[in-house]
């Protein structure tokens, strides 16, 4: 009579040991991928956003440009100021890194506001942030504030250049509206962003370049 003898056969320490390294891999593997495409969904928001943040910008900027009306301001009861477009003033600490100016179509449906559809904008770089300020009135009184409207942040530096029909400029003449605007913006995380505007223009300019194509 043969005796059989059965033996029960379990996983050793080091095939247990080997199986944990395993899975611990396929774990750690898994969980990198998982995190490289969170991580990247998450830097593609951010620029999508801070995109739509500069365009959004630009868009209100190009607003205001469209419309820049030939009418010059006094500031805080002095003067009638000479030009229409400014990128000097002390009452505002202008430098080369902002832009003042009246625009037209602001809009005051049935006159209910005390105001008139002219609007004073400046632009200015402030603490590394592009600012809109504008007055409710165009000739500001002595103490009047302006509503300031912070517009993109981490802006290094800010350059305006205009065209007059022949070349582009970083002054304006006097007494004369540019046929285009250029605003060159440094960001900290972009770099150098150009973007150009046309503007109604001067219409002397406008005619003189007609009669000389005319010719």
């Amino acid at each position: 009579m043969h005796k059989f003898h059965h033996k029960n056969k379990g996983f050793t320490l080091l095939e247990v040991l080997i199986a944990i390294a395993i899975f611990s891999l396929i774990s750690l593997a898994s969980f990198t991928i998982f995190n490289t495409v969170l991580t990247s969904d998450e830097v593609a928001q951010k620029r999508i956003n801070r995109l739509n943040e500069i365009q959004r910008a630009f868009l209100i900027m190009e607003r205001d440009f469209l419309q820049i009306a030939r009418r010059s301001m006094r500031i805080e009861g002095e003067a009638p100021l000479e030009s229409y477009i400014h990128t000097e003033l002390q009452s505002f600490s202008l430098g080369n890194n902002a832009i003042a100016f009246v625009r037209g179509g602001w809009r005051n449906p049935a006159l209910i506001m005390p105001r008139s559809d002219m609007q004073p904008v400046v632009y200015q770089l402030n603490n590394n942030t592009l600012e809109r300020l504008h007055f409710n009135f165009v000739d500001t009184v002595v103490g009047e504030e302006p509503k300031t409207r912070p517009l993109l942040q981490q802006v290094k530096e800010l350059n305006f250049e205009f065209f007059d029909g022949k070349q582009w400029r970083t002054e304006v003449r006097k007494n004369a509206i540019p046929l285009a605007i250029a605003v060159e913006l440094e960001l900290e995380d972009m770099g150098k962003i150009r973007r150009e505007f046309l503007v109604a223009g001067d219409p002397s300019t406008t005619k003189q370049k007609e009669s000389r194509s005319g010719r």
